[in-house]
């Protein structure tokens, strides 16, 4: 059991260095520096210059290679030799989508991002394999981890069809919450291959209201995707003058804003109610740290201008509230002793 839970930290951290990786691609507009999938360009390591996307005479090519010519893209149909010119016959137009750009940072940025998405693949299936052993004492723990196996299986071919759909916005929210739905998964495995459990105070006001704070908190975060699609709309049409990104905000933008009053306020009547009762939820002090957070990095972009790392730093936080908070709920669920004082 120890080496199991140890396993599933390990995958909840790769899990989130993915989600700060996907941060990155989205802040620095490098969601489409692999225009293909799951290789980058035809290749396994992905190239480094312009030139390497160049036709090339006499040069021997593998099926599934992609040149830029013309401003589109054209991929190999077998391995074969070329011959001086470029001769179309061994080569199809690739009609995914038509952005046939090369960047060097965004390619590697976004080469990074899927590389950590792979890496953490590994301690998934690994301790979905030991779980197995584990099926007598908790057959949860089975169910669960070949749920995440899935779930790893479904987020990539999101990626896929995201990057086929040249980020196409409700496929990028939809990638988001598949992701917070993965850190679900993995933090229900950590808390339930616990062998001792702390003593807590049972409060079902508590549990239920926190329920609705997690909702609100996964309404933001789909809510913030959305907005942070608009930015980005922005950015193509009037470049980086961050001064302009919000100057006629859409409705999203405004229930997002007004949300997080609500959020604030539900998440302080939740802190206030386990300090006056003593409950014993400590990781309630980490969820009004990332509410602060949340708020100084919102109140950054909107009126200073978009300071740099500020996009990521939100949304990262905002994931990470929420797993708190997940968390949090799991020990809300075990009824050690009742409330007896009235709040």
């Amino acid at each position: 059991m120890y080496r199991f839970r140890k396993i599933a930290k390990i995958a909840l951290v790769l899990v989130y260095l993915v989600i700060v990786a996907g941060a990155v691609v989205r802040m620095t507009g490098s969601g489409m520096g692999c225009p293909d999938w799951p290789k980058c360009f035809g290749y396994y390591i992905p190239p480094t210059n312009i030139s390497e996307l160049d036709f090339k005479p006499n040069h021997d090519y593998k099926k599934g290679i992609v040149i830029i010519k013309n401003e589109g893209l054209l991929v190999s149909k077998s391995n074969f030799r070329s011959t001086d010119s470029l001769n179309l016959d061994n080569w199809e137009t690739y009609t995914k989508h038509d952005y046939a750009k090369f960047n060097a940072t965004h390619t590697w940025v976004e080469y990074i991002n899927r590389l950590i998405g792979a890496l953490s693949g590994i301690p998934i299936l690994v301790f979905t394999i030991l779980s197995f052993w584990l099926w007598r004492k908790n057959k949860w723990l089975t169910i669960v981890s070949v749920l995440t196996v899935f779930g790893m299986a479904f987020q990539a071919w999101l990626g896929k069809t995201v990057v086929d759909s040249n980020l196409a916005p409700y496929k990028i929210t939809l990638h988001m919450v598949m992701a917070l739905v993965i850190v679900a998964f993995l933090l229900y495995l950590i808390y339930a291959s616990k062998t001792t459990f702390k003593k807590r105070t049972f409060d079902s006001r508590f549990r239920n209201l926190l329920v609705i704070a997690i909702g609100l908190t996964l309404v933001q975060t789909i809510l913030g995707t959305q907005v942070r699609q608009y930015v980005d709309e922005q950015v193509k049409s009037v470049g980086y003058l961050e001064e302009l990104w919000l100057s006629q905000p859409t409705l999203q933008f405004y229930i997002h804003r007004t949300f997080s009053i609500l959020v604030l306020v539900i998440n302080l009547i939740l802190f206030y109610r386990n300090r006056k009762l003593h409950l014993g939820y400590n990781k309630y002090n980490l969820v009004m740290l990332c509410i602060a957070l949340e708020i100084i990095s919102g109140i950054a972009m909107y009126y200073f201008d978009f300071p740099f790392t500020t996009q990521p730093i939100h949304l990262v936080i905002a994931t990470i509230l929420f797993g708190i908070q997940f968390y949090i709920y799991l020990e809300s669920r075990v009824k050690t002793q009742k409330i007896t004082q009235k709040i």
